[in-house]
């Protein structure tokens, strides 16, 4: 046995399809593809949901509801816990430290503090905004805490 052989049994290559060669052939006149109009016609392709010039069902559906993605503000949220985790006493914390420790992913952004945990260490906190509890907890640490724009 050859490996040309065992190619051909398998069949590596499928036969393309003569069409219009006449009626016998089952592809002849309009070669397996209808009648008239677009799709009988060479470069023939539409665009998904096209629907024949008809208006398509994705625009004769209503519209529902409100979607304010486009002018949400981002903000980062930071917990008193996580500076109590990730900064030393006497830390000035401000976006830039922030960053550089991995608890934000950009700064220029809104960052707020939230009073989740608890905070021992004296702290020098620079956000853009903060929780009454957090402030509290950083007031009580002995530490300042500066609200920034």
């Amino acid at each position: 046995m050859k490996l040309d052989e065992i190619l051909s049994t398998a069949g590596p290559h499928k036969r393309s399809r003569r069409v219009g060669r006449g009626r016998g052939s089952g592809h002849g006149k309009t070669s397996g593809r209808g009648s008239k109009g677009f799709g009988a016609r060479t470069g023939y392709a539409t665009r998904p949901g096209f629907e024949g010039g008809q208006n398509p069902i994705i625009r004769r559906m209503p519209q529902r509801g409100f979607n304010n993605k486009r002018f949400a503000e981002l903000v980062q949220i930071i917990n008193v816990c996580d500076l109590e985790h990730f900064f030393e006493d006497g830390a000035t914390v401000d976006s830039a430290a922030l960053l550089a420790k991995g608890l934000i992913s950009e700064t220029k952004v809104t960052i707020k503090l939230l009073g989740k945990g608890d905070l021992k260490r004296k702290l020098s906190v620079s956000v853009t905004r903060a929780s009454k509890s957090a402030a509290e907890k950083v007031a009580a640490a002995g530490g300042t805490l500066a609200l920034t724009e």
